[in-house]
């Protein structure tokens, strides 16, 4: 299952160091920064960083189809720890994992790596909670949902 998450590209190059920092990680993310992701300051705006977040977990959450018709989800917390300021041309390859199922939300891990640095500029992590799209109430994950979520994880 954990194959379809990552390009192989990625996969090959991230196989090939057993202490590559996306080691371990079902899902990476690749992600451009545009010339526009810069500021005045001439590297990524931090706000960015949320967005490119918001990037790689829908490309996670679709992967496990974690969409559909009844169910929205909204961000209840959300943290950016930077390292290293990343600048036009560059691609960081995010990785993001689920640390944490609860009832109705994930707890999503961030790990950005840049390519052209070869190195982890930032860490981040969010919550993610689910509502009924008609209540507006919390909407518990389904098992089946968690069950496909811990298979790709690889946790019980």
């Amino acid at each position: 299952m954990k194959d379809f998450a990552i390009l192989p590209e990625i996969q090959d190059t991230i196989d090939k160091d057993s202490s590559h920092p996306l080691h371990g990680f079902a899902v990476v993310y690749p992600q451009q920064v545009a010339w526009g992701d810069m500021d005045a300051f001439g590297h990524v705006n931090n706000v960015v960083y949320y967005t490119y977040a918001q990037n790689a977990r829908i490309h996670y959450n679709s992967q496990l189809n974690l969409f559909n018709e009844k169910t929205f989800s909204v961000m209840a917390a959300s943290s950016c720890q930077y390292f290293k300021p990343v600048t036009h041309p560059d691609t960081l390859w995010i990785g993001v994992q689920v640390k944490k199922i609860g009832n109705a939300s994930l707890l999503h891990e961030y790990t950005y790596y840049s390519t052209a640095m070869n190195t982890v500029v930032a860490r981040g992590e969010s919550v993610l909670v689910y509502l009924d799209k008609d209540s507006g109430q919390k909407k518990n994950i389904d098992e089946s949902r968690k069950a496909a979520i811990a298979a790709l994880e690889g946790f019980d």
